[in-house]
This record gives C-alpha cells, structure tokens and sequence, in this order.
C-alpha cells in the first residue's frame, strides 16, 4: 500500500492535448501517468489520516461507538481486470473503496487488511487471543489479573521488566532542538520544492473567487498543496467546460470534501472523489437548497425563543460533517417536541448562550467549552431544570474559553515575531490550554534552527510532504 498523500479528483480522464508527434505524445502520457500517481499517493495519505482518527476516536476512554467512515486506497494493481479505470491500469494502481463499521481497533484492521486483499494470516493470533481473553468472564471461569512482579523478580530471573522498558522508550524520545537539527534542512528542501505550486495554488484560488464571486474556498482535511492544488484545477477546468454550472455558486463558499452536497452551516461541499457531472448537477440544485436554508434559519428562531435565547448552533470541527437536510431534520422534530410541551423559561434567561443537537444521546450535557449538548428527544421537562441549574456554569466556561482562545491568539503572534518562524499552526485535537504552554516553551527555548520554518503543534514528530514541520505539544527539552 502506498503511504503518501492525495484523492484521484474524478474517474474522468484528464483533458489533455496529446499531439500527434511520437516524442510530444510520449511526454504526455508520461505527464497524465505521472499526475495519476501524485493523485493516488493523496488519496491514500488522505485515508491514513482519516483511518487514524477513526482509531484513535475507538481507543478514547468511554467510547461506545463512532461513525462509519468511507476510505479509499490506491495500491499496486497485480491482477488487471476490465473493471479497472484505463488510465489507472496505465498508472499501475487499483482504487479500493470502502466502509467501516467495526467498533474495536483489531475488527478494523482485519476490515482493512482485508478490503484491500492484504494478507491477515499474521492477525490470526491476535484473533484467538482476543477471543480467549473474553471466554473466562462468558463461560462463568474465574477472571485472572495480570501479576505484577516486584522489581527484585526481574532481576533474579533476568526477564524484560516492561515498566522499566516503557521508560526507557520514553526517554529515547529526541528533544526538541535534536529533532529540529536533524531534520531542518530536509523540511527546508520539501518546502523550497512546493514553492512554485503554492503560488500557482494563490493564484488560481484568487481567480476562482473573483470569476464566481465566491465568498471562500476551503478544504475539510489538512491535504497537501498538491493535493488542493489538484482538486482547484479540476473545478477551473469545470468552470471554462461548462461556465453556466458555476452561475450558482455566487455568493457561496465552496469546501472541497469527502462528498458533496450542502452542509449544516450552507456550504457548498464539492466531493473530492465525484466527477464533474456530480458537480454540476449539485449546482443545478443549489436554489432548491436555498429553501431548505431559509426553512432551517425559521426553525433556529423558533427554538431559540422557546429556550430561553439560547442559540442552536452546529461546529463542523467538533464531529463529522452534517448535511443540511440532516441538519433541518433534526431541528424540524426538536422543535415539533418543543411545541407540544409548554416549557417555562424566562425568553431572555439564556440569552448568549448556545446548543448542539445531537442524535445519539439520551442526557443533555454541558460540553468544556460552554455549549449545551441536547438531545434530540431527551426529557423535555428535565431539560428545563438542567438549562436553568447549568446556565451560571456554561457563561464561566465560555468566559474561560474567550479568555484562554485571547491568550492563545496574543502568544502565537509573540512567538512568529520572537522566533522568526514562517508560520505557526496546530491540529484541531490540540486545545487552547496545550498550545498556549508549549509557545511558552518555545519562547523560553529560543531555539536558533527554528528561524522561517512552518510549524504545525501536534502531538507527534513529523515532517510533512510540503515542509511543514509537527512536532508535540508537549516536546521534551
């Protein structure tokens, strides 16, 4: 399996000229394949990712279950078949898709081992383990705890002590300033290479927006430059194809996904691996889709004025992305509930706070960072008191929230100033409160390899196809 970045953008072919001198012909076919290969390795760094997030959302303490989530891989085609995309054959790889729904770690890499016709053999073991550790508790035998030894065992039987070996892998972590030293001038290198594609990127993004008056152009995922790069140059293609598609568009921001439609917030999602007669047709629908907004706007007043001014409020970044007919599905039964019990909140009472929806819980709660998560068809009487008992809490949090999200903003402009860097980002998983300590760090630090370098915080050391730069919040010293 392939293990760098992109999404094939359609299963059209690409539109290229192909002269017909033998030479210029030659140049370009090996130009499409090569376009080909750039775009298979981006889907399935694409997927990596995603497939990451999907297990570590399965390892969380508490988790029960997560959404099912589509992938897609590139791998290496062995066997030909006429099912093939042509230009994929010529390219020498095969797409396989498919869709989780397992609910433990080793379930879903049996699914994905064998989805993509890997071997599983060396999984067996783990199988038969897991299946013999649930056995005792299932048939009545009495459960055996783990023993853990004294230290004095270890050293008279000459045996690993794993605690021990836990803390030495810990400290084999590198420092920060060893890691950056060692690894600056491969980022300086990667970086200095997509320079060209990162203007070309600029350019045809501002084009884009100024032919469509488009409000903004945005990805769901953190793909690479090549990888948007791809997927603008297929909607500019599109739009000189077939200009009238795009009339619709006006006025829009326009997120590149992994399907399309509208979502919750009105943005229209172009799927990443649909082709252009996917495309137009979202567009030709965008005005039926306008109602649907203008609807979904009513029904957040109308269960705002119930609730006490409480907004009802959805946030792409805190779970997956919600369609807007899901999205106005869920509003449309809330507030039906809503308007057959008479709750009794002051109108103004909640006024500046707000509401998630969700489907999948059966008691309201008060999320970290102030926002009330409400059930769908929770106890409508019991909601009542939980708003008014929670309401002091929820206003605290979202003034410690306001607080921490100011601190952060302050000391990541100190930290691009003081340490020259080019940029200075984090992942979504890294909270306010984590980014603030580790720029603390970097200021203390000062370390000298860090001048015009992109770094992105994150929990892990890596450096990305573009040059950028993760390293974990928090980094040892």
């Amino acid at each position: 399996m392939l293990s760098g970045p992109f999404i094939l953008q359609s299963t059209q072919t690409s539109s290229v000229n192909i002269p017909k001198n033998g030479h210029n012909k030659e140049e370009a076919i090996h130009s499409v394949q090569n376009t080909y290969h750039l775009c298979a390795l981006e889907v399935n760094e694409n997927s990596l990712k995603r497939l990451n997030g999907y297990l570590e959302n399965l390892q969380k303490p508490g988790s029960r279950s997560v959404q099912p989530m589509k992938l897609t891989f590139y791998i290496r085609n062995t066997k030909y078949s006429s099912k093939v995309q042509p230009e994929l054959i010529s390219s020498g790889f095969r797409s396989v898709s498919f869709t989780l729904h397992t609910n433990d770690v080793l379930s879903t890499v049996m699914d994905v081992l064998t989805s993509c016709s890997l071997p599983v053999e060396h999984m067996k073991g783990l199988t038969a383990s897991k299946a013999a550790s649930k056995s005792p508790t299932e048939t009545g035998e009495p459960f055996y705890r783990t023993i853990k030894w004294d230290k004095s065992y270890y050293t008279f039987t000459g045996f690993k002590d794993p605690e021990q070996e836990l803390q030495q892998a810990q400290r084999a972590e590198p420092t920060l300033s060893v890691w950056l030293r060692n690894n600056e001038p491969e980022a300086s290198k990667k970086h200095n290479a997509s320079l060209p594609r990162r203007e070309e990127l600029k350019r045809l993004k501002r084009e884009l927006c100024r032919r469509f008056n488009l409000t903004d152009i945005r990805w769901q995922r953190s793909w690479g430059v090549s990888h948007r790069y791809c997927q603008l140059q297929s909607l500019s293609r599109l739009s000189h194809q077939n200009p009238e598609a795009l009339i619709n568009l006006q006025g829009h921001t326009v997120v590149f996904a992994d399907q399309s439609g509208m979502n919750a917030s009105g943005h229209v999602m172009l799927g990443t691996m649909d082709v252009h007669h996917q495309w137009t047709k979202l567009f030709e629908q965008l005005p039926g889709y306008h109602s649907l907004q203008q609807q979904t706007h009513w029904l957040k007043e109308r269960i705002s004025l119930l609730l006490g001014g409480t907004q009802v409020v959805h946030m792409d970044r805190l779970g997956p992305v919600q369609p807007i007919a899901e999205h106005y599905s869920s509003l449309n039964t809330f507030h039906k509930r809503l308007m057959s019990h008479h709750l009794r909140l002051h109108p103004r009472s909640l006024q500046g706070l707000t509401m998630l929806l969700e489907n999948d819980r059966s008691n309201p709660s008060l999320h970290e960072m102030g926002h009330f998560v409400i059930p769908i068809k929770c106890d409508l009487p019991t909601l009542q008191v939980f708003l008014q008992n929670q309401s002091p809490e929820a206003r605290r949090r979202i003034q410690r929230k306001n607080q921490l999200q100011a601190e952060e903003e302050a000391v990541v402009k100190l930290c691009l100033e003081t340490l020259s860097l080019r940029s200075l980002s984090k992942e979504p998983s890294v909270s306010p409160a984590q980014m603030i300590q580790c720029c603390e760090r970097l200021l203390e630090q000062r370390s000298p390899h860090m001048q015009g370098l992109q770094i992105c915080v994150s929990h892990f050391y890596s450096v990305m196809q573009d040059g950028d730069l993760c390293v974990p919040w928090d980094w040892k010293s």
